[in-house]
Protein backbone atom coordinates (compact mmCIF):
# COMPACT_ATOMS: atom_id res chain seq x y z
CA UNK A 1 0.00 0.00 0.00
CA UNK A 2 1.28 3.40 -1.02
CA UNK A 3 -0.19 6.61 0.84
CA UNK A 4 -0.31 10.00 -1.30
CA UNK A 5 -0.88 13.05 0.64
CA UNK A 6 -2.68 15.98 -1.65
CA UNK A 7 -3.45 13.16 -3.76
CA UNK A 8 -6.10 14.49 -5.40
CA UNK A 9 -4.01 17.62 -6.41
CA UNK A 10 -1.90 18.09 -9.46
CA UNK A 11 1.41 16.31 -8.73
CA UNK A 12 0.10 13.76 -5.85
CA UNK A 13 -2.50 12.41 -8.90
CA UNK A 14 -0.49 11.91 -11.52
CA UNK A 15 1.61 9.61 -9.26
CA UNK A 16 -1.45 8.08 -8.06
CA UNK A 17 -1.94 7.42 -11.93
CA UNK A 18 0.98 5.58 -12.62
CA UNK A 19 0.86 3.35 -9.04
CA UNK A 20 -2.43 2.17 -10.21
CA UNK A 21 -1.20 1.49 -13.18
CA UNK A 22 1.64 -0.31 -11.65
CA UNK A 23 -0.99 -2.33 -9.72
CA UNK A 24 -0.26 -0.97 -6.74
CA UNK A 25 -3.10 -0.07 -4.05
CA UNK A 26 -2.78 3.16 -3.15
CA UNK A 27 -4.80 5.13 -0.51
CA UNK A 28 -5.16 9.00 -1.02
CA UNK A 29 -5.08 11.91 1.34
CA UNK A 30 -7.23 14.99 0.57
CA UNK A 31 -9.68 17.31 0.93
CA UNK A 32 -11.67 17.34 -2.73
CA UNK A 33 -13.70 20.65 -2.00
CA UNK A 34 -17.69 21.52 -2.98
CA UNK A 35 -16.64 22.10 -7.02
CA UNK A 36 -16.66 19.89 -10.39
CA UNK A 37 -13.05 19.58 -10.84
CA UNK A 38 -10.20 18.43 -8.28
CA UNK A 39 -12.81 14.74 -7.47
CA UNK A 40 -12.00 14.27 -11.62
CA UNK A 41 -8.30 14.21 -10.72
CA UNK A 42 -8.71 10.96 -9.41
CA UNK A 43 -11.75 9.79 -10.72
CA UNK A 44 -10.30 7.06 -12.93
CA UNK A 45 -8.37 5.32 -10.28
CA UNK A 46 -9.00 2.58 -8.13
CA UNK A 47 -8.60 3.07 -4.80
CA UNK A 48 -7.64 1.10 -1.54
CA UNK A 49 -9.21 4.03 0.82
CA UNK A 50 -9.55 8.07 0.58
CA UNK A 51 -8.70 9.89 3.39
CA UNK A 52 -9.47 13.42 4.99
CA UNK A 53 -6.08 15.34 6.11
CA UNK A 54 -7.60 15.70 9.64
CA UNK A 55 -7.68 11.09 9.83
CA UNK A 56 -4.06 11.12 8.21
CA UNK A 57 -2.16 10.32 11.46
CA UNK A 58 -4.88 7.39 12.90
CA UNK A 59 -5.43 6.24 9.60
CA UNK A 60 -1.28 5.39 9.35
CA UNK A 61 -1.02 4.37 12.93
CA UNK A 62 -4.09 1.82 12.13
CA UNK A 63 -2.16 0.36 8.59
CA UNK A 64 1.42 0.36 9.68
CA UNK A 65 2.33 -2.97 8.46
CA UNK A 66 0.65 -2.45 5.17
CA UNK A 67 2.36 0.50 4.03
CA UNK A 68 5.23 -0.01 1.96
CA UNK A 69 5.77 3.88 1.55
CA UNK A 70 4.54 7.48 1.54
CA UNK A 71 4.58 10.51 -0.76
CA UNK A 72 3.82 13.52 0.46
CA UNK A 73 2.41 15.66 -1.93
CA UNK A 74 -0.24 17.80 0.10
CA UNK A 75 0.64 21.54 0.75
CA UNK A 76 -1.09 24.77 0.06
CA UNK A 77 0.91 25.32 -2.82
CA UNK A 78 -0.89 28.66 -3.68
CA UNK A 79 2.13 31.21 -4.04
CA UNK A 80 0.19 34.09 -3.18
CA UNK A 81 -1.47 32.93 -0.26
CA UNK A 82 -0.79 35.38 2.77
CA UNK A 83 -2.25 33.18 5.52
CA UNK A 84 1.12 31.94 7.16
CA UNK A 85 -1.06 30.26 10.10
CA UNK A 86 -2.46 28.34 7.98
CA UNK A 87 0.74 27.45 5.91
CA UNK A 88 2.20 26.83 8.53
CA UNK A 89 -0.31 24.27 9.85
CA UNK A 90 -0.85 22.43 6.32
CA UNK A 91 3.04 22.62 5.20
CA UNK A 92 4.73 22.50 8.33
CA UNK A 93 3.09 20.88 10.52
CA UNK A 94 2.04 17.86 9.01
CA UNK A 95 5.46 17.37 7.06
CA UNK A 96 6.79 16.87 10.23
CA UNK A 97 4.38 14.26 11.92
CA UNK A 98 5.19 12.52 8.29
CA UNK A 99 8.98 12.33 8.46
CA UNK A 100 8.32 10.87 12.53
CA UNK A 101 5.66 8.55 11.51
CA UNK A 102 7.96 7.25 8.54
CA UNK A 103 11.62 7.19 10.72
CA UNK A 104 10.09 5.67 13.30
CA UNK A 105 7.85 2.84 11.50
CA UNK A 106 11.23 2.23 8.71
CA UNK A 107 9.05 3.53 5.64
CA UNK A 108 10.54 5.63 2.39
CA UNK A 109 9.42 8.81 2.63
CA UNK A 110 9.11 11.27 -0.60
CA UNK A 111 7.72 14.58 -0.02
CA UNK A 112 7.56 17.67 -2.54
CA UNK A 113 10.04 20.41 -1.62
CA UNK A 114 10.05 23.51 -4.47
CA UNK A 115 11.87 25.34 -6.17
CA UNK A 116 10.27 28.49 -4.57
CA UNK A 117 13.11 28.15 -1.84
CA UNK A 118 15.57 29.52 -4.37
CA UNK A 119 13.97 32.77 -3.99
CA UNK A 120 15.45 35.00 -6.65
CA UNK A 121 17.93 32.91 -7.36
CA UNK A 122 20.79 34.71 -5.80
CA UNK A 123 22.40 31.51 -4.14
CA UNK A 124 22.00 29.88 -7.14
CA UNK A 125 19.98 26.72 -7.68
CA UNK A 126 21.76 23.54 -6.24
CA UNK A 127 19.76 21.19 -4.60
CA UNK A 128 22.16 20.78 -1.54
CA UNK A 129 20.56 19.55 1.85
CA UNK A 130 23.60 21.07 4.23
CA UNK A 131 22.16 23.72 6.17
CA UNK A 132 24.44 26.38 6.07
CA UNK A 133 23.23 26.56 2.02
CA UNK A 134 19.94 26.23 3.04
CA UNK A 135 19.65 29.15 5.73
CA UNK A 136 21.33 31.55 2.82
CA UNK A 137 18.33 31.04 0.54
CA UNK A 138 15.56 34.02 0.88
CA UNK A 139 12.51 32.70 -0.65
CA UNK A 140 9.99 35.32 -2.24
CA UNK A 141 7.17 34.64 -0.43
CA UNK A 142 5.32 32.28 2.77
CA UNK A 143 4.62 29.37 0.52
CA UNK A 144 8.68 28.86 -0.67
CA UNK A 145 9.59 29.84 3.10
CA UNK A 146 7.62 26.78 3.81
CA UNK A 147 9.44 24.38 1.81
CA UNK A 148 12.87 25.51 3.15
CA UNK A 149 11.71 25.44 6.97
CA UNK A 150 10.65 21.64 6.11
CA UNK A 151 14.16 20.92 4.13
CA UNK A 152 16.03 22.68 7.33
CA UNK A 153 14.43 20.26 9.76
CA UNK A 154 15.57 17.33 7.45
CA UNK A 155 19.25 18.72 7.30
CA UNK A 156 19.59 19.52 11.04
CA UNK A 157 18.07 15.71 11.79
CA UNK A 158 20.90 14.38 9.60
CA UNK A 159 23.60 17.01 11.51
CA UNK A 160 22.48 15.45 14.76
CA UNK A 161 22.20 11.91 13.48
CA UNK A 162 19.08 10.99 14.37
CA UNK A 163 17.04 8.40 12.79
CA UNK A 164 15.30 9.48 9.78
CA UNK A 165 13.45 6.79 6.96
CA UNK A 166 14.91 4.57 5.41
CA UNK A 167 15.13 6.08 2.43
CA UNK A 168 13.78 9.45 1.75
CA UNK A 169 14.01 12.61 -0.87
CA UNK A 170 12.72 15.83 -0.70
CA UNK A 171 11.92 16.67 -4.65
CA UNK A 172 12.29 20.74 -5.80
CA UNK A 173 9.66 20.82 -8.45
CA UNK A 174 10.48 23.71 -10.64
CA UNK A 175 7.78 24.62 -13.05
CA UNK A 176 5.52 21.76 -13.58
CA UNK A 177 2.70 21.51 -16.43
CA UNK A 178 0.43 18.81 -17.23
CA UNK A 179 -3.04 17.32 -17.04
CA UNK A 180 -4.64 17.25 -13.18
CA UNK A 181 -3.71 21.07 -12.84
CA UNK A 182 -6.90 22.41 -13.59
CA UNK A 183 -8.50 23.04 -10.33
CA UNK A 184 -5.26 25.41 -9.48
CA UNK A 185 -7.71 28.38 -10.61
CA UNK A 186 -4.53 31.35 -11.15
CA UNK A 187 -2.10 28.95 -9.95
CA UNK A 188 -2.71 26.89 -12.96
CA UNK A 189 0.88 26.84 -15.10
CA UNK A 190 0.87 29.01 -18.29
CA UNK A 191 0.70 26.38 -20.48
CA UNK A 192 -2.73 25.74 -20.01
CA UNK A 193 -3.19 29.60 -19.36
CA UNK A 194 -1.83 30.35 -22.56
CA UNK A 195 -3.81 27.42 -24.66
CA UNK A 196 -7.13 28.84 -23.02
CA UNK A 197 -6.06 32.54 -24.61
CA UNK A 198 -5.37 31.35 -27.26
CA UNK A 199 -8.46 29.08 -27.88
CA UNK A 200 -10.68 31.81 -26.79
CA UNK A 201 -9.23 35.08 -27.82
CA UNK A 202 -7.02 34.51 -30.93
CA UNK A 203 -4.40 35.94 -29.03
CA UNK A 204 -2.14 35.73 -25.56
CA UNK A 205 -1.08 38.52 -22.95
CA UNK A 206 2.50 38.38 -21.17
CA UNK A 207 4.16 40.24 -18.65
CA UNK A 208 6.38 43.31 -19.86
CA UNK A 209 9.95 43.07 -18.34
CA UNK A 210 10.89 45.85 -15.47
CA UNK A 211 14.37 44.04 -15.45
CA UNK A 212 16.69 45.36 -17.83
CA UNK A 213 18.53 42.32 -18.14
CA UNK A 214 15.20 40.80 -20.15
CA UNK A 215 12.81 41.87 -22.52
CA UNK A 216 9.86 41.74 -22.33
CA UNK A 217 7.83 37.96 -22.15
CA UNK A 218 12.26 36.66 -22.24
CA UNK A 219 12.16 35.76 -18.19
CA UNK A 220 13.02 32.38 -17.77
CA UNK A 221 11.46 29.55 -16.56
CA UNK A 222 12.63 25.35 -16.29
CA UNK A 223 9.69 24.42 -17.50
CA UNK A 224 9.53 20.63 -16.42
CA UNK A 225 6.53 18.15 -17.94
CA UNK A 226 4.91 16.53 -15.13
CA UNK A 227 5.45 13.23 -16.03
CA UNK A 228 9.37 13.49 -15.30
CA UNK A 229 7.98 14.81 -11.98
CA UNK A 230 5.98 11.32 -11.64
CA UNK A 231 8.95 9.41 -12.88
CA UNK A 232 11.41 11.10 -10.45
CA UNK A 233 9.16 10.78 -7.53
CA UNK A 234 8.52 6.83 -8.22
CA UNK A 235 12.00 6.28 -8.98
CA UNK A 236 13.23 7.82 -5.31
CA UNK A 237 10.28 5.94 -3.46
CA UNK A 238 10.92 2.41 -4.94
CA UNK A 239 14.53 1.90 -5.96
CA UNK A 240 16.27 0.14 -3.42
CA UNK A 241 19.79 1.71 -2.80
CA UNK A 242 19.03 5.14 -3.93
CA UNK A 243 21.11 7.78 -1.67
CA UNK A 244 18.26 9.88 0.26
CA UNK A 245 18.60 13.53 -0.21
CA UNK A 246 17.30 16.98 -1.58
CA UNK A 247 17.06 16.35 -5.60
CA UNK A 248 16.04 18.71 -7.94
CA UNK A 249 13.45 18.14 -10.61
CA UNK A 250 13.34 19.87 -13.33
CA UNK A 251 14.34 19.85 -17.28
CA UNK A 252 17.53 21.59 -16.59
CA UNK A 253 17.00 23.83 -19.76
CA UNK A 254 15.77 28.21 -18.99
CA UNK A 255 12.96 28.83 -21.52
CA UNK A 256 11.33 31.99 -22.34
CA UNK A 257 7.62 32.70 -21.81
CA UNK A 258 7.53 33.85 -25.72
CA UNK A 259 9.07 30.52 -26.72
CA UNK A 260 6.48 28.79 -24.86
CA UNK A 261 3.54 30.88 -26.55
CA UNK A 262 5.24 29.91 -29.57
CA UNK A 263 5.41 26.56 -29.50
CA UNK A 264 1.44 26.87 -27.94
CA UNK A 265 0.36 29.33 -30.98
CA UNK A 266 2.57 26.60 -33.65
CA UNK A 267 0.77 23.41 -32.26
CA UNK A 268 -2.35 24.76 -33.15
CA UNK A 269 -1.33 25.86 -36.63
CA UNK A 270 -2.99 29.37 -35.48
CA UNK A 271 -0.82 32.67 -35.95
CA UNK A 272 1.20 34.51 -33.79
CA UNK A 273 -0.78 37.24 -31.85
CA UNK A 274 1.56 38.54 -28.55
CA UNK A 275 0.19 41.30 -25.97
CA UNK A 276 2.45 42.69 -23.49
CA UNK A 277 0.91 43.92 -19.96
CA UNK A 278 2.67 45.35 -16.94
CA UNK A 279 3.58 43.46 -14.01
CA UNK A 280 1.29 43.02 -11.36
CA UNK A 281 1.91 45.42 -8.16
CA UNK A 282 1.54 42.04 -5.80
CA UNK A 283 4.40 40.93 -8.31
CA UNK A 284 6.96 43.59 -8.04
CA UNK A 285 9.78 42.35 -5.74
CA UNK A 286 8.55 38.70 -5.51
CA UNK A 287 8.94 37.65 -9.12
CA UNK A 288 11.57 34.94 -10.36
CA UNK A 289 13.07 36.38 -14.12
CA UNK A 290 15.34 33.14 -14.15
CA UNK A 291 15.67 29.52 -12.73
CA UNK A 292 16.99 26.88 -13.85
CA UNK A 293 17.76 23.07 -12.16
CA UNK A 294 21.26 21.69 -11.87
CA UNK A 295 20.63 17.84 -12.45
CA UNK A 296 24.02 17.33 -11.78
CA UNK A 297 23.48 15.56 -8.29
CA UNK A 298 20.31 13.47 -9.66
CA UNK A 299 22.39 12.04 -12.31
CA UNK A 300 25.22 11.04 -9.85
CA UNK A 301 22.57 9.22 -7.74
CA UNK A 302 21.64 7.18 -10.60
CA UNK A 303 19.15 9.05 -12.68
CA UNK A 304 19.66 9.42 -16.14
CA UNK A 305 16.23 9.36 -17.62
CA UNK A 306 16.10 11.78 -19.96
CA UNK A 307 14.51 14.98 -19.71
CA UNK A 308 11.03 16.17 -21.76
CA UNK A 309 12.13 18.73 -24.20
CA UNK A 310 9.41 22.29 -23.96
CA UNK A 311 8.52 21.26 -27.49
CA UNK A 312 7.41 17.34 -27.22
CA UNK A 313 5.89 18.41 -23.17
CA UNK A 314 3.53 20.71 -24.52
CA UNK A 315 2.53 19.09 -27.78
CA UNK A 316 1.37 16.28 -25.76
CA UNK A 317 -0.45 18.25 -23.50
CA UNK A 318 -1.90 19.77 -26.43
CA UNK A 319 -3.09 16.80 -28.31
CA UNK A 320 -3.68 14.31 -25.99
CA UNK A 321 -5.27 16.30 -23.20
CA UNK A 322 -6.36 20.32 -23.46
CA UNK A 323 -8.05 19.69 -26.69
CA UNK A 324 -9.48 16.47 -26.14
CA UNK A 325 -12.93 16.06 -24.46
CA UNK A 326 -11.77 14.06 -21.41
CA UNK A 327 -8.36 16.39 -20.50
CA UNK A 328 -8.16 14.07 -17.22
CA UNK A 329 -5.42 11.46 -16.55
Amino acid sequence: MYVITGGAGFIGSNIAAALDAAGEEIVIVDTLGANDIKWRNIAKRRLADLVRPEACAAFLEANVSKIEGIVHMGAISTTTETDVDLIVQNNVRLSLDLWAFASRHAIPLVYASSAATYGGGENGFVDRDDDAYLAALRPLNPYGWSKNVFDRFVAERLRRGERTPPRWAGLKFFNVYGPNEYHKAGQRSVAVQLFEQIRERGFVRLFRSDNPDYGDGEQLRDFVWVQDCVDVALWALRTEGVKSGIYNVGSGTARSFLDKAKIVFATLGMEERIEFIDLPDALKGKYQYFTCATLDKLSAAGYNARSTSLEDGLVQYIKDYLATEDRFR
